[in-house]
Order: C-alpha cells, then structure tokens, then sequence
C-alpha cells in the first residue's frame, strides 16, 4: 500500500510511525524540533489519516507497508521509531529487516503479549470504536458539536480531543471520519497481538534499541522488559517524567532528546 507521508528537515532518514487512532499530524512539531538532525518522515499507517482504507490491517501489512515506503524513498537504512500501534509495526519490521536499521525506538507499548491488560485495553478500544461507527454526521454543522456528542461516552477531555483529531471537514462543509473505523474494529483483536514467547528465530543486535515508558501509563509494565530483552538484547528502557501513555505530546522535550540520542550512538 502506497502511504501518505510528511517529510521535514535534512540528515540520516528518521520514520516515525502514529499509533492506534493517530496519525502524521500528531508528530509534527517533534519532528520540527529536530529537522536540523534528521530527515523526519511522518506516514500515515493504513486506515488512519490520509493513507488509503483497506479490510486488512495486522502488523504483517503494515510493516510490508513500511518496507515499501523505504524502498520507494531509496533509503538503504534508517532510524526508525513508533508509538503505541505503531510502536508494535515498528518492532514487526525490525524482526524482519534488522539490517535496514541504523536504530529502534519503541515509545509506551510492549511489543509481548499481555491477555489480563490486553482484554482491559480491547474493551476500551471497542467502546470507542463502536461510538464512532454509531455517531450520525449528517447535519453535524461544527466541531463543537462533534465533541458534545462523544463527551457523554468519552469523558476524558483529552482522549476526546484525540479522537477529534480524526474529523475531517469535507468541500461542502459536511463532517466525515478520516480513519476506517469498521476496519480498525473488524481487526482489533489483531491489533491488540504481541510477539508470542519464542516467536522469534533469533536476537536482535547490532545497533541501539530503546523503550520509552510514560510515568504514569501502564502500558509498557516493567515485568515485560525481561521478555523484551529475549528479542532485544541491548535494549535501554527510559521512563518520560510527567507523561501518561501519549508522552510525544505530554513530554515532546524529553522525547526529542531520546531521539537524539541515536546520532550519540553512531
């Protein structure tokens, strides 16, 4: 699948990969504080922002996804990193092609299966999506009237603000969804997936690896280090101060100079 993609800045090539219900925008001012370091690119991964919509969404198509970007931007390696789902993709990817990396960053997800936080976490999404696919659009005249919709099933203002994200104004000034949500929860049992115990054929060396950890979000539990250290030997895991699981936008500082931190490795 052909993604959409922002590209900022100049320097070695640095993918960053959105999570569940993201998308390139969420990544945009990181990636601008760091363009004088790296070129950024920012995609879309399928079903979410301007990329195209498709029954199939696992982490087998999105890092076949991703490995045909690269090769059709004509990058023989890069830094990679991703959040969340695409945290997961990114993992996925460097289980496949290790050698087209220069670096992997992981930020607030376990790539490993968890079934008593996965079942918390694929109730969650569920809801949400189903919340989305129940909303009626037609006659939506603002924003506004978006949000008082879902602020009676979402009452976290900031989870809001995030799915609002993905409200798309069309020409004629109706509201659309710019995410494939019937897809997303067709496949979310797919989503929730982690590398199974022995899954892996071997280690993966050879280049710097770390695992971001919002403080205060439960999404990457310290027992799981021990099963990722199995797949990652050499990986450093970093805890992002005053951050929940969305650390690029509660901390972007403190992420951006995890990502520097690849060139201090080169």
């Amino acid at each position: 699948m052909k993604l959409f993609y922002r590209k900022y800045g100049s320097g070695p090539p640095l993918i960053i990969l959105h999570g569940l219900y993201g998308s390139s925008d969420n990544w945009v001012s990181v990636a601008k504080s760091i363009s004088d370091r790296f070129t950024v690119f920012l995609p879309d991964q399928r079903n979410h922002g301007q990329s195209p919509h498709s029954p199939v969404h696992d982490y087998n198509s999105m890092k076949e996804d991703l490995y045909e970007l690269i090769n059709d931007l004509k990058l023989p390696k890069i830094f990679l990193a991703g959040h969340s789902m695409g945290g997961k993709t990114a993992v996925n990817f460097a289980l496949s092609w290790p050698e087209k990396l220069y670096g992997l960053l992981v930020a607030d997800i376990s790539p490993t299966v968890s079934e008593s936080s996965n079942s918390i976490t694929y109730d969650q999404h569920s809801e949400i999506l189903n919340l989305i696919l129940s909303l009626d659009l037609t006659g939506i005249r603002s924003r506004n009237e978006v949000e008082s919709l879902l602020k009676p099933r979402i009452q976290s203002e900031k989870t809001r603000g995030f799915i609002m994200k993905n409200i798309n104004r069309e020409p004629d000034n109706s509201f659309s969804w710019k995410l494939d949500a019937s897809s997303l929860l067709e496949n979310l049992g797919r989503i929730m997936e982690g590398i199974k115990s022995g899954e892996n054929r071997r280690e993966i060396t050879g280049f710097p690896v770390y695992f971001l950890k919002g403080e205060y979000s439960e999404y990457l539990p310290e027992s799981d280090f021990i099963k990722i250290r199995t797949l990652f030997p050499a990986a450093e895991f970093i805890t992002i101060p005053n951050s929940g699981h969305w650390l690029h936008s509660d901390n972007p500082e403190a992420v951006k100079q995890c990502l520097l931190k690849f060139l201090d490795n080169q």
